[in-house]
């Protein structure tokens, strides 16, 4: 499959959420689907910097529908807040996009761990606020789509102590939000199946592009030694980002993208080239411990999904 940018169809009519979309790869995402006629509503944490972003998507696509709201992840009541602003607006996808990378530890307004509470907790939250305003009644399903990474192949859910509190290791951390990244889109997939809904989840990952998040960590840690390694990295192996938004973008808009997939790029070691379905990790397909995530996430953001829990054994679509 060589799947491009150039590929992604007329989307005029549709309204997607993209958080993190003022820069990186969620940048990217909402450049090209407001060039494709979408209406973007862009989660942001910042509004300064989502304003930002805005006008610069503008400059390549003048007609972008974009609409700027802030949402912060690492803080309940800033995700409630942005749900309750969207009251009444259905949306055709949800993109799960925003995240951290490999930081030193800290925690969210909540008292998560950071990249715990962020890349996992924050969606879980959101996605469950939102719920409601998916377009489940159209002819195509709705879409809630969940960046992940590569490096969730690395993680463990660590029930013992998932915010580190016992130990922290920062990449430990990093990929056990990553996998629960992977465990939550497929754990929703088996709920939205068990449902009847007309929904789909899918998770993605970029591979290795070129963004700001693998600088966060040296620059919190203060490390110029590590902060240059980051930047060889980047110069010497990783994809533009815009090449790292093509998964994501493929299950947001592909007609034949499917629910219950995996999708990251085929090249060598899935670090660049076009979107393909893959195999996510072992640990990932474990449906006790995705029920047990999705409880534990439950308690923890007091947030409830109207969905039926799965029969054990029932698989996501394949």
């Amino acid at each position: 499959m060589n799947w491009t940018a150039a590929d992604v169809p007329d989307q005029r009519d549709r309204t997607i959420v993209v958080t993190g979309a003022n820069s990186g790869i969620g940048l990217e995402t909402t450049r090209e689907l407001a060039r494709n006629g979408a209406r973007v509503i862009m989660a942001c944490r910042s509004t300064d910097r989502g304003e930002q972003a805005a006008r610069e998507v503008r400059r390549d696509a003048p007609d972008a529908d974009l609409r700027v709201e802030e949402c912060d992840l690492g803080d309940l009541e800033s995700v409630r807040a942005f749900a309750d602003r969207l009251e009444g607006n259905e949306i055709d996808v949800l993109i799960n996009n925003a995240g951290v990378m490999a930081i030193p530890r800290s925690e969210t307004a909540d008292g998560f761990e950071t990249q715990f509470g962020v890349n996992h907790l924050g969606h879980f939250a959101l996605t469950g606020l939102l719920l409601g305003n998916l377009a489940t009644d159209g002819e195509e399903p709705a879409r809630v789509v969940t960046v992940s990474s590569a490096v969730h192949e690395r993680g463990r859910i660590r029930f013992e102590d998932l915010h580190g509190e016992r130990s922290y290791d920062e990449w430990e951390a990093y990929a056990q939000s990553k996998l629960a990244n992977v465990l939550f889109a497929y754990e929703l997939e088996r709920r939205f199946l068990t449902a009847g809904l007309n929904a789909d989840s899918m998770a993605v990952h970029p591979g290795y592009a070129d963004t700001n998040l693998q600088y966060r960590g040296p620059e919190m840690r203060g490390s110029r030694l590590r902060m240059a390694a980051m930047k060889l990295m980047n110069a010497v192996i990783a994809q533009p980002s815009t090449d790292g938004a093509l998964p994501t973008l493929y299950a947001a808009t592909a007609p034949e993208a499917e629910g219950g997939a995996y999708y990251g790029p085929s090249g060598l070691a899935s670090i660049q080239g076009t979107p393909e379905r893959q195999a996510s990790s072992k640990r990932s397909y474990d449906e006790e411990t995705a029920r047990w995530l999705w409880a534990v996430s439950s308690d923890l953001t007091g947030v409830t999904y109207d969905l039926p829990e799965p029969k054990a054994g029932v698989p996501a679509r394949s």
